[in-house]
């Protein structure tokens, strides 16, 4: 019998994730100073969120999501009896 742990499996390589950039700005509603990550902001105090199209990154699709499951299948409709 032995005592060594088994081989882990093989990992899937992966890109490395872009780096975060924790960004300040002041507040487009109410001047609080505010900070965001990449350019994308919302205020705490009175709720001003700036639009996501005004950060230069894009936004990652829902696909390069580690945790997005996978696709569900549909179920068919039956026809109703009449």
């Amino acid at each position: 019998m032995t005592r060594w742990l088994p081989a882990p499996p093989p990992r899937d390589e992966q890109p490395p994730l872009s780096a975060l950039e924790i960004t300040e700005t002041e507040c487009r509603k109410c001047g609080t100073l505010i900070a965001g990550l990449n350019g994308r902001y919302a205020c705490p105090l009175c709720g001003w969120v700036n639009d996501h199209a005004d950060s230069d990154a894009a936004l990652p699709t829902a696909e390069d999501d580690s945790d997005h499951p996978a696709k569900r299948r549909r179920r068919t409709r039956r026809p109703r009896g009449d």
